[in-house]
């Protein structure tokens, strides 16, 4: 049978139920599972046999879920963490330690530039951004002989700026490492970065994947084509016998479609417990099943309120992948030919200060410090999720003290543009 097609795969994978099991994925609200005997159990901890024994490392409402991401976005393997922000940990710390070094592009959300230029610089891990605009020598002139890893985001949150995705790719392996790609804006109904060379997906599932503002969460999914064991001395984590499991090395016992996922719930996960809910999961799994009928009518609406924002005479700028014109819009074409996302980011002449009267406005978005929600919302990046950034900072992160970030959720187009220009009025 022929690969199927990503609304299919929203609706049905991850998940098959035999013959008068649940047609919907249950929910094992369970903290804990019974075995007959001791020895059974040794057998998962010495990872022997697959199977569930505590949730704080894996549970089976979150695995089907997870699957079921994987199967969207052709990966071998994936896992559910509490938080976009534990994913993005998570996919870098399971590969770099103190004394490594990672590559990032400097057009991120503000709570992962903090993320990695703060709190991981403390534990010994050194990140160098450069622009996701930089040429081909600057971008390889980033590199050291400890670098493990690079980062980007697929459309960067708020700036909506596109990565290259091949063009950064391309340097990533070059140097003998993978290309860790935030999907979280595009989702891959709109984007599937492991076709572009990327090596691992990220998402914060709290936003369109969820929908609803119903469960915070994220994921991480390993294509299972980069080949670990061609640098060993670089991944020992992964090419090394691991004694905290007695020995096991990821890559010989599971290979490349699963070793990656595997020390990262073997370790990560056991040592920090980011576990997601199988509650949120199961909210999660809900939201997936129409994913690919809301992205479309997200993308409709932010081509809409984009359009007419840039007609207007009080606004003084327009940032909008799915716009022509825009710097973005061949790259948004390239990868993302069905539509980028519904997030528009606008400035109101005046700057701030008018900005912030702009938003006290609005009748239907609502200001909250939420994204890619069926409900419209907005926020001002530099007083919120951005503030803890320097000017410099936000400048190189695409983010304007005047930027509005403005999520389209999906009400109908005609009276979101009403609702903004009664507030520009």
């Amino acid at each position: 049978m022929a690969e199927q097609g990503i609304g299919t795969k929203c609706v049905q994978g991850g998940y098959t139920p035999g013959n008068g099991e649940p047609r919907q994925i249950p929910i094992i609200q369970s903290t804990t599972f019974k075995y007959a005997t001791g020895e059974g159990m040794a057998k998962l901890f010495d990872l022997e046999a697959s199977g569930y024994f505590y949730t704080r490392l894996q549970n089976p409402t979150n695995d089907h879920v997870a699957a079921k991401i994987a199967e969207m976005e052709g990966g071998t393997a994936g896992m559910l963490t509490s938080s976009g922000q534990a994913a993005n940990f998570y996919s870098v710390f399971n590969i770099a330690s103190c004394g490594d070094h990672v590559v990032s592009s400097s057009s991120i959300y503000g709570g992962t530039f903090n993320l990695f230029a703060v709190t991981m610089k403390r534990m010994g891990v050194d990140f160098t951004f450069v622009s996701p605009d930089c040429t081909e020598a600057e971008l390889e002139a980033a590199f050291r002989p400890n670098t493990k890893a690079m980062f980007g985001e697929t459309i960067a949150n708020p700036a909506l700026t596109v990565l290259d995705i091949e063009k950064f790719a391309k340097a990533a392996h070059a140097h003998g490492v993978p290309l860790i790609v935030d999907n979280t804006f595009a989702t891959p109904v709109n984007c599937r970065p492991f076709e572009w060379g990327a090596d691992i997906v990220t998402h914060s599932t709290t936003k369109y994947m969820d929908g609803h503002g119903a469960g915070v969460g994220g994921a991480i999914i390993d294509s299972g084509k980069f080949d670990w064991t061609k640098y060993p001395d670089r991944f020992p984590g992964l090419c090394t016998p691991d004694e905290s499991y007695h020995g096991v090395t990821y890559t010989e016992r599971f290979g490349l479609a699963g070793a990656f996922i595997t020390k990262a719930t073997a370790q990560l996960m056991r040592d920090f417990g980011s576990i997601q809910s199988p509650q949120n999961a199961f909210l999660l799994n809900l939201g997936l099943e129409s994913l690919h009928v809301r992205m479309q009518r997200h993308c409709e609406n932010g081509l809409a309120v984009a359009k007419y924002l840039q007609s207007s005479d009080k606004v003084a700028w327009v940032q909008y992948p799915g716009l022509e014109g825009d710097k973005y819009h061949a790259l948004a074409q390239k990868y993302m030919p069905n539509g980028t996302c519904g997030v528009v980011s606008f400035g109101v002449k005046g700057g701030r200060e008018a900005a912030g009267r702009f938003m006290g406005r609005l009748k239907i978005a609502a200001i909250e410090t939420h994204v890619a929600d069926a409900r419209t919302c907005c926020l001002h990046p530099a007083s919120t999720t951005h503030r803890q950034m320097s000017d410099a900072e936000l400048s190189a992160a695409g983010v304007s003290p005047d930027l509005v970030r403005y999520s389209c959720g999906l009400e109908d187009a005609a009276d979101l543009i009403a609702d903004i220009e009664q507030a520009l009025a």
